[in-house]
């Protein structure tokens, strides 16, 4: 069973998703925050991009909500890439993340409130925490034995 949480979210995201610029107006806010992030993203396809975020959102709402290996896995995978030892996102960008996150979500939903603005912050702020918890952890340590 979902968690209120994760219904008002999904019911956000699928209002976010309707006009078609939800993740264009997230990345324009997020690279125009900061020339660390700018960097970070200089040589990145955003449609490729786009993609990705949309999968992780559904990822770490069926891991949240279920708890699904399949899903968890996924996520040790973005992890590993947006880690220490991968594409050295520090955990500080998470929060700059989810604050331009969040001002998209403003724009885009137009039943944002105070309840969905929560809903999202606790989805995300799950998905943020697995992230942060392992930037320092080893890419070797992920890999399964053969």
């Amino acid at each position: 069973m979902f968690r209120p949480e994760i219904e008002l979210f999904n019911d956000s995201l699928a209002r976010c998703l309707r006009g078609g610029q939800f993740f264009q107006r997230f990345y324009e806010l997020f690279l125009a925050s900061s020339p660390e992030v700018s960097d970070k993203f200089r040589s990145t396809d955003f449609r490729k991009q786009r993609r990705m975020l949309q999968t992780s959102f559904y990822m770490l709402v069926e891991y949240i909500a279920l708890g699904w290996p399949e899903c968890e896995a996924y996520l040790e995978r973005i992890a590993a890439a947006h880690g220490k030892h991968g594409r050295d996102i520090p955990p500080h960008l998470y929060d700059l993340w989810l604050e331009c996150l969040l001002r998209a979500v403003k724009e885009c939903d137009d039943r944002c409130s105070t309840q969905v603005e929560a809903a999202w912050r606790y989805t995300m702020g799950a998905g943020i925490l697995f992230l942060k918890a392992r930037y320092d952890r080893p890419v070797a340590s992920l890999e399964t034995p053969g």
